[in-house]
């Protein structure tokens, strides 16, 4: 498997490059003559190799990635409103695949399609993929306090979903699967049941979704909040039984021309018996995955991006999250905070996508993230 995932990290180089030389693409802008992606990504006929550096503290701090993406933009809704037409704008099609290494000797495989059907005014979204992952999680306990527990995760991941708008709106309802099949190939008994060893989730969702942002790589204005309601049952093929419901809101907002805001929110609780690894956790730049876990999380960021360039921007954030066990207090914990800046390049003006590095520090430790887009996706 490990083969695979370097064949592909190979074959994804080669072919973009062949099809970028063939397609003779331009990498400037015709505007400002600067380096741009657009006509690569636009027009370029087939996958185009995404490379991309990891720097998840939680998998060892280092570590490639190499994805082969297509954008295909849709054309917009056209609709009649008191006689006059309307334009409404439509995601692209984003289709791609990939695979990943980091040097604590996780590794995985993925492919997802993103698109929408027209004829239903519907978003769908398909993602599969295999991943061998050495992850660290920790728990407090009464006497020893803090202690930390190593594990090989090894697991399946298919995940679908489809949303239909609601009417003419930005409002959009529909349902989410998700189907895990897991494997510890670390374990610890200290830290969870004989069950967790080898087992299958299988959790429908119910969702509805507002999105009114402007762009969805790199949002100026608009509101984007999605609430989903998940149940894991073994009448559906589970091995464990719980509910999970989740929300989160985005919101941006310009202050002037050239100053973005932006705002984020998140509250998740989980219920009933989960295994240890689907539990909640903080998500915030600076922090390790899965480092505050809980059975109740929430979260709050802000984000600000000053454009002082055409091309080029600023970033500073801040945020801060708590999570809780359902044995434990909502005041008995603290707020883990976080906070960072960096920078943002314009790589594909018709996109309106840009493309950056942040540094963060932590409660613990400093970390650097490479971003793609926006920071903050869901």
């Amino acid at each position: 498997m490990r083969k695979i995932a370097l064949a592909l990290l190979f074959f994804f180089l080669v072919s973009g490059l062949a099809i970028a030389q063939k397609q003779k693409v331009s990498f400037k802008d015709s505007l400002d003559q600067k380096l741009d992606l657009s006509d690569w990504v636009l027009t370029a006929n087939g996958f185009i190799p995404f490379p991309s550096i990891i720097t998840e503290p939680a998998l060892g701090g280092f570590g490639g990635a190499l994805f082969g993406v297509f954008v295909d933009p849709n054309p917009p809704y056209r609709d009649s409103v008191d006689g006059k037409e309307v334009l409404t704008r439509v995601k692209p099609n984003i289709y791609g695949g990939g695979a990943a290494m980091t040097v604590n000797g996780t590794w995985m495989l993925g492919a997802a399609a993103i698109g929408v059907i027209p004829k239903w005014r519907s978003n769908y979204r398909l993602v599969t993929g295999y991943a061998d992952v050495n992850l660290e999680f920790y728990r407090s306990f009464e006497q020893l306090g803090e202690k930390k527990f190593e594990f090989n995760i090894r697991t399946i991941p298919i995940v679908g979903q489809l949303t239909k708008q609601l009417g003419k709106s930005d409002w959009y309802a529909g349902l989410n699967y998700l189907f895990l099949k897991t494997e510890l190939g670390l374990a610890n008994y200290e830290f969870h049941d004989e069950k967790a060893i080898n087992t299958i989730i299988s959790r429908p969702s119910v969702l509805i979704e507002y999105d009114g942002r402007d762009n969805i790589f790199t949002p100026d204005r608009g509101v984007h909040w999605i609430t989903m309601i998940g149940n894991s049952a073994e009448w559906l093929g589970s091995d464990y039984s719980y509910g999970l419901v989740s929300t989160t809101a985005f919101y941006w907002l310009p202050v002037t021309p050239t100053l973005i805001s932006g705002f984020r929110a998140e509250v998740q609780n989980l219920w009933g018996d989960a295994p240890f690894y689907m539990l909640p956790f903080v998500n915030l730049r600076g922090i390790p995955v899965a480092r505050y876990q809980g059975n109740t999380i929430a979260t709050a960021e802000t984000e600000w991006r000053w454009d002082f360039s055409p091309r080029f921007s600023a970033v500073g954030f801040v945020g801060t999250g708590k999570g809780v066990m359902k044995e434990e207090s909502w005041k008995d914990d603290s707020w883990k905070t976080s906070a960072g800046a960096g920078a943002r390049y314009l790589i594909a003006r018709k996109l309106k996508l840009r493309m950056g590095i942040d540094v963060a520090r932590g409660p613990e430790e400093w970390a650097y993230f490479f971003v793609f887009g926006t920071s903050w996706r869901k």
